[in-house]
């Protein structure tokens, strides 16, 4: 079991955050090692983090559906969003609300045909053509610029600098869109200056000795929505 110390407000939020209104996005792994999945996602949300994805390559599906029956209960209960990586099937098997691919993964119509259109679809970019299709992308409810900095997550990805995050901030689209990779405390400002006001981060929430304290420093650092 992990040393890390898990605190949280278990008061539940009046109401579900939506998109627009999203400005702080955490993945997480199944948290095996640690042994505290429900714990760490209620202290996660109680620190402000409005949606929170199931990110582990290491798990099966049928785990998986487990994992996320459980993370819709704390979802639910603390009023939050909450998402599916990669697997349509999975994603509405469990009835996930947000549905996140990458550019070579199911392509975002066909898992509209799948998901129907209650489900707020994401979808990653890289470089300043896929950015520009992602926010004319009808199908795309978000999307993500990164990575900005190289990261474990994404191993043999380039990363992309901020520029991208004033390419995406150039075109003045009212489309919800996040930077991520390697987004931490060291860092937050560069992002917000280079035109970010919402950010995807893992490692800052994830390794953090106090997950609620970590996202709610986060979120002081992150710009209020005009």
């Amino acid at each position: 079991m992990s040393s890390h110390s898990i605190t949280y407000d278990p008061t539940p939020a009046p109401s579900t955050p939506t998109l627009a209104t999203a400005r702080l996005y955490l993945c997480t792994d199944a948290r095996k090692e640690q042994g505290d999945f429900a714990d760490f996602l209620r202290a996660a949300y109680a620190g402000g983090v409005d949606i929170i994805q199931l990110r582990d390559k290491s798990i099966e599906a049928g785990e998986e559906l487990e994992l996320l029956s459980v993370f819709r209960s704390v979802a639910e209960e603390c009023g939050k969003l909450w998402a599916v990586n990669d697997r349509a099937d999975i994603a509405m098997l469990s009835g996930a609300p947000v549905f996140h691919v990458g550019q070579k993964d199911l392509p975002l119509p066909a898992a509209r045909s799948l998901l129907g259109g209650s489900v707020s679809m994401g979808l990653s970019s890289h470089d300043p053509a896929q950015i520009s299709a992602a926010a004319a992308n009808a199908n795309a409810d978000y999307f993500c610029v990164g990575p900005l900095w190289a990261t474990p997550t994404k191993p043999g990805r380039a990363a992309v600098g901020l520029s991208m995050l004033e390419h995406a901030a150039s075109l003045g689209t009212s489309k919800p869109w996040f930077a991520i990779g390697g987004v931490d405390l060291s860092n937050v400002d560069q992002v917000v200056a280079a035109g970010a006001s919402r950010i995807v981060v893992v490692r800052a929430i994830t390794q953090a000795e106090d997950p609620t304290a970590a996202a709610q420093e986060l979120l002081s650092r992150l710009p209020a929505l005009g």
